[in-house]
């Protein structure tokens, strides 16, 4: 088999024969779970079980959304619950130093959720830096409303998860939160100049270019490149986020299914494979999606194999020593401390 470009979802609590053919055939790099794919842990890991024997590889990445917050695939009564990223910004506000311990323990803590069950990828942290009257979509996702702030905690959460081996996603690059509407539902249009959107939006990804994988924006910047989001503009793609950015990561797209893009999904795919990005993510598990992104999706090769193997060569196999009774304890007394 040759590994292809794209990540995909499935449908259900565990893989149909279709979704297994299909998997063996198709062979993606990596998987992601929804909520729709999780009951209990037990459930969880026989799914990434099959999911990876489906492909063959024991180091299929398999991703997950779990931020805390209003995104976490996995809660309670399983698993528990986790404050959002804005939350952490708002622990012992005269303290960074603070701050950043308990971000990073919050995010060790899930890391060490995730890693029960075999997920080794967290689609973490947003580096989305909200703006006034910018959509909520974002909002209390943000770890704070300046960059510095977004990047110091970012790191830290980012730290959190490969202490625990699970790998981060930087997202949405290059930079998610100036957006005036919601990209689920529609394309944003920032009017923003190249010079505010380079000192504000851009600056956490700057500040964070060693982080293995990172996640574009549906989002069209009428400064950089008026006709096209920056998942399918090469000029976003290679000007910005490889060049002032300078990142050097794995790119991969957000969510094909969403509807700021628009067309066929062959034709998402290749506007995002020719616009630069090494990655075509598709979430929903729609298998006659699936198949077209597939079909664009070329063969894991060049530099795109080499940024791949580079960020799953990142996972670390001992994770640091962690005890989770007395994490949680000192996490939720933290929290508790909230205003």
């Amino acid at each position: 088999m040759k590994t292809r470009a794209f990540i995909a979802g499935c449908a259900g609590l565990e893989l149909t024969p279709d979704e297994v053919a299909f998997f063996k055939e198709a062979d993606p790099w990596g998987f992601i779970l929804f909520r729709r794919n999780v009951a209990d842990p037990e459930q969880v890991r026989a799914l990434c079980a099959s999911i990876r024997d489906a492909v063959g590889r024991a180091d299929a990445p398999i991703l997950i959304d779990q931020e805390g917050g209003r995104v976490q695939r996995m809660g309670p009564p399983h698993w528990p619950k986790y404050p959002a990223g804005g939350a952490y910004g708002r622990v012992h506000a005269n303290d960074p130093l603070v701050q950043r311990e308990i971000t990073r323990l919050g995010a060790r803590l899930i890391a060490h959720d995730l890693r029960q069950v075999g997920i080794t990828v967290d689609c973490l942290p947003v580096l989305d830096v909200p703006s006034p009257g910018s959509h909520d979509i974002i909002g209390d996702r943000a770890y704070g409303k300046t960059p510095s702030q977004v990047a110091v905690l970012g790191r830290a959460a980012a730290e959190g998860l490969m202490a625990g081996g699970v790998l981060p996603v930087v997202k949405h690059m290059p930079g998610h939160g100036r957006a005036a509407s919601d990209s689920h539902l529609s394309l944003p249009v920032v009017d923003a100049t190249r010079e505010e959107l380079e000192r504000h939006d851009f600056a956490p990804f700057r500040m964070l270019t060693d982080m293995p994988l990172a996640m574009t924006a549906h989002v069209v910047y009428t400064a950089l490149d008026p006709d096209r989001p920056a998942t399918t503009s090469r000029i976003v793609i290679e000007e910005i986020i490889r060049g002032h950015i300078g990142y050097d990561g794995l790119v991969m797209t957000d969510d094909l299914s969403m509807h700021a893009l628009s067309g066929a999904f062959r034709d998402r795919a290749e506007a995002a494979f020719a616009a630069g990005c090494d990655m075509a993510l598709h979430c929903n598990g729609n298998m006659e999606e699936m198949t077209a992104v597939a079909e664009a999706a070329p063969v894991l090769a060049g530099e795109a194999l080499r940024r791949a193997n580079a960020a799953l060569a990142r996972i670390t196999h001992e994770p640091e020593p962690l005890d989770p009774v007395d994490a949680r304890s000192r996490l939720d007394a933290a929290l508790a401390m909230i205003a």
